[in-house]
């Protein structure tokens, strides 16, 4: 019987107790935005893993809950290290189960999360306990970082994600898949979050509307000039989301504002958007405009390295029977930071649908395929050496 063969029977035979495993961990709410929440949760996944013999370690946060670190108890410190990542926060407010119960309708787990991401760590605890089982030695070391901010930017755990990719051969993102397809995700866009404020002059809109200076009319112009900078041929999206402005209907607005949400496949692509944004210039006379953001999670691009991988994937999923395709994603991930320092795949999570949305749900029997695909990825030997990244 081949290795895949093996860790798929192997896995196929926990169905009940993977299942069981995610329901729990769905049950267990955690919001983004409820610190105390998320602890449950942490506490599941350290449990889990101290039970295959590894050192989790919760890191305190100041904004968020935390992230939770572990690293085999035992292991060789000449090895390279390889790292599995991923998020337990939730986009769900506490209280959703009472309108979105956990619940298993044939094949497919309903429920807050189980699809992003909760499905993706419960098959990381999986993977590594059906190699521990058939006492498979990996030559790359893993270690887990799971955050609790990656839903509102990941902005306390970036530091920590990108120390370990400087230091990693390679990088696992167990976000979801996209599309029923199970595609893996080899490349994402950017995110730039940008707020444009407009400050004019108030004035009697019916006295002496003349002596002031519109920052409403000024924004209608910059909204125009910023929906210009879209180019869907070359995958840039620009859009102007939300705006507010003005204090009565009868004053000249003294103060405008707009925030805008920027996607670009390629480095190149967000220095020229950020260049053509922060290079705005007033029209109407009296006004002035400022510009404050940045794009926040640059691209992920092919790297040489990163196409390794998912070759390694691809051979690896048909010795499943799996037919793995490869894709693009509009949406960031923590991958797009990982991506920067070392070979990353992303979309290794379950097969499913309904991120972000009330029918979410994962295919149980996709969820044991991927976690024995992660477990034969997790047996790759390094890439660093053999392959630049």
């Amino acid at each position: 019987m081949t290795t895949a063969a093996r860790l798929l029977d192997v896995l196929r035979g926990q169905r009940q107790e993977l299942l069981g495993f995610l329901e729990r961990l769905a049950l267990a709410e955690s919001p983004s935005t409820n610190r105390p929440a998320q602890r449950p949760a942490f506490d599941q996944l350290a449990e889990a893993l101290e039970r295959l013999q590894f050192a989790p370690r919760l890191l305190p946060g100041r904004a968020s809950g935390g992230q939770l670190y572990a690293r085999p108890q035992e292991r060789n410190r000449a090895r390279p290290i390889q790292l599995l990542l991923g998020h337990i926060d939730t986009v769900w407010p506490q209280g959703t189960l009472a309108d979105m119960p956990v619940r298993l309708e044939g094949d497919r787990l309903r429920g807050p999360g189980v699809y992003d991401m909760k499905g993706g760590l419960t098959q990381i605890v999986f993977a590594l306990r059906a190699l521990r089982e058939l006492d498979l030695e990996m030559p790359v070391t893993p270690v887990v970082f799971v955050n609790s901010d990656e839903e509102i930017g990941s902005r306390e755990s970036t530091r920590h994600i990108r120390r370990l990719a400087r230091m990693a051969d390679r990088a696992y993102v167990l976000e979801p898949s996209l599309g029923l397809e199970g595609r893996l995700k080899t490349a994402r866009k950017g995110i730039g979050r940008f707020t444009l404020t407009v400050k004019g002059k108030a004035a009697h809109a019916g006295l002496n509307p003349e002596a002031g200076a519109s920052a409403i009319l000024e924004l209608s112009h910059q909204i125009q000039r910023l929906f210009a900078l879209n180019d869907p041929a070359a995958g840039v999206s620009v859009n102007v989301g939300m705006i507010d402005g003005g204090i009565n209907p009868n004053v000249v607005a003294p103060e405008s504002r707009a925030v805008i949400d920027v996607r670009v496949p390629t480095h190149e692509a967000a220095r020229r958007v950020e260049q053509a944004i922060r290079a705005l210039t007033p029209v109407t006379p009296g006004v002035s405009l400022k510009v404050e953001g940045a794009i926040g999670r640059p691209p992920m691009e092919h790297t040489p390295a990163g196409d390794s991988l998912w070759q390694a994937a691809r051979t690896r999923g048909l010795e499943l029977g799996l037919q793995l395709e490869q894709a693009s994603a509009g949406g960031g991930s923590d991958g797009n930071t990982t991506s920067q320092y070392t070979a990353t795949l992303d979309g290794l999570g379950p097969v499913g649908d309904g991120a972000h949305a009330h029918h979410e749900y994962v295919v149980v029997d996709k969820l044991i395929e991927r976690a024995a695909l992660l477990a034969l990825l997790l047996l790759e030997p390094p890439l660093r050496g053999s392959l630049a990244s």
